[in-house]
């Protein structure tokens, strides 16, 4: 998370103003509170005594425009991007949190199965690592996140992609952001939630 946000720190303020996140059909601050709600609904899933397995916790989800992410966090825009960035570090902070002090045997709800502490530590990961991705493309800035960060979470919610070459480009590949010699295009993908064996 902290390499995420001094990366973001550099962009300069007038960028994030209706600046496309990359691919994605948001802006670069609505992009960020995707990131941020993101973070707080794995956390707040795993602060139960017994977690729901069939329905997130029942926060108000919610799109502030037609098109946007639909969040249970907004950035109060009046604190400019310092503080959107504090929003996103204070999340960031409560998933690590929540996943240190949940008992690993618990589980919560996710579309994609059943999340494990270890699951939803994972998910946040390649969250923030794709996601600042696509801001540092919509606010043109260099990112390039650690080898053994992405390897570890491919390992963990990508079993099925080949471990072979970098792992930055393989989760670009495997979250359908970039192409790799060899791989067909992904239109569509999911991560294993599941135990690992």
């Amino acid at each position: 998370m902290r390499l995420a946000v001094a990366t973001l720190r550099e962009a300069p303020a007038a960028a994030w103003e209706g600046q496309a996140a990359g691919a994605l059909e948001w802006d670069c601050w609505e992009t960020v509170e995707h990131l941020a709600d993101d973070l707080f609904a794995y956390a707040v899933q795993l602060g139960l005594r017994t977690p729901p397995l069939d329905r997130d916790v029942p926060f108000l989800w919610e799109s502030r425009r037609p098109g946007g992410p639909a969040n249970a966090v907004h950035a109060d825009r009046t604190a400019g991007p310092a503080g959107l960035l504090q929003m996103l570090e204070a999340s960031g902070a409560l998933l690590v949190s929540m996943v240190r002090t949940a008992p690993p045997e618990v589980r919560a709800h996710h579309a994609y199965g059943p999340a494990s502490p270890e699951a939803s530590a994972a998910m946040g990961l390649v969250e923030v690592l794709v996601h600042t991705y696509d801001l540092a493309e919509g606010l043109g800035l260099n990112w390039t996140p650690p080898d053994g960060l992405c390897a570890r979470a491919l390992a963990r919610l990508f079993p099925d992609v080949p471990l072979s070459g970098a792992p930055w480009p393989l989760l670009l590949w495997a979250t359908g952001r970039a192409e790799l010699p060899g791989l067909p295009h992904r239109t569509a993908w999911r991560w294993h939630n599941e135990p690992l064996a």
